[in-house]
């Protein structure tokens, strides 16, 4: 199946003009001509997924995180433009867009805390987040241990001494969706969380849950690469999940 013919599948749930303005999505490397037979699908193009891929002979790496943002001064040895252009692997990145899609990343990151009655809540730029219900009422302190058992990893939080049961989660960088959040739900479950954010939600007397960027955004990798094998049985999708930054 053709680099291309892989794109064409991710926009037809994950349209790339539904990214925002600043993103920098689509085919960001390679050959849209290419044929490939294995993808790799995963947040990052780590040197460890990109060697996850040359080990399975993957000619694409599907990555969340844009492997180009900002303007590339120089291709090194090692980087993982450079690594990636060697070993003649394309590389496809959908961010925001798959942040907003249906069954993307705010949508999976709301289903493994196990909320109910999912729904986006879009704020003035055009991005989705999404909020739902939990199946009972929460202290922060019980909610924040909660959220550590479903994603793993380190929550840092403030705690409005208030029951939580209606939740808003953002994957990635969400301290921005602070005010919106608070306007429709008990709580917000995102990542780095500034320090001022973290006043900000103390004097405004709500909960925020800052549950790590790899934490709240690695949900989604199985289930598109389970989503993107039902739609081709032409190409093997292959989760990789090892580029989780440590904390003690």
């Amino acid at each position: 199946m053709k680099v291309k013919e892989i794109l064409n599948l991710i926009n037809s749930f994950a349209p790339a003009n539904t990214a925002l303005s600043y993103d920098n999505t689509g085919l960001l490397l390679g050959d849209a001509e290419q044929t490939v037979t294995k993808a790799v699908v995963c947040l990052d193009a780590t040197p460890d997924a990109i060697d996850f891929a040359k080990e399975n002979n993957a000619g694409l790496i599907i990555t969340h995180h844009p492997i180009i943002f900002d303007g590339l001064k120089s291709v090194l040895v090692g980087s993982a433009v450079y690594e990636c252009l060697a070993a003649g692997i394309s590389v496809i990145s959908a961010h925001t867009n798959l942040d907003v899609a249906e069954g993307g990343v705010n949508d999976c990151l709301a289903k493994a805390l196990g909320l109910k009655n999912i729904t986006a809540v879009t704020d003035e730029e055009g991005f989705s987040f999404r909020k739902g219900t939990l199946s009972e009422e929460m202290s922060a302190e019980v909610f924040a241990g909660y959220i550590k058992g479903r994603l793993g990893g380190v929550v840092r939080y403030t705690d409005a001494k208030k029951p939580i049961k209606t939740v808003s989660v953002c994957g990635g960088s969400g301290g921005s969706e602070l005010e919106l959040a608070k306007s429709v739900s008990d709580a917000l479950v995102t990542a780095d969380v500034k320090h001022n954010v973290l006043i900000t939600a103390n004097e405004i007397n709500f909960s925020i849950f800052d549950a790590g960027h790899f934490h709240t955004e690695n949900v989604v990798v199985n289930p598109l690469a389970e989503r993107l094998a039902k739609m081709t049985d032409k190409v093997e999708f292959l989760p990789f999940s090892g580029n989780e930054i440590k904390t003690v």
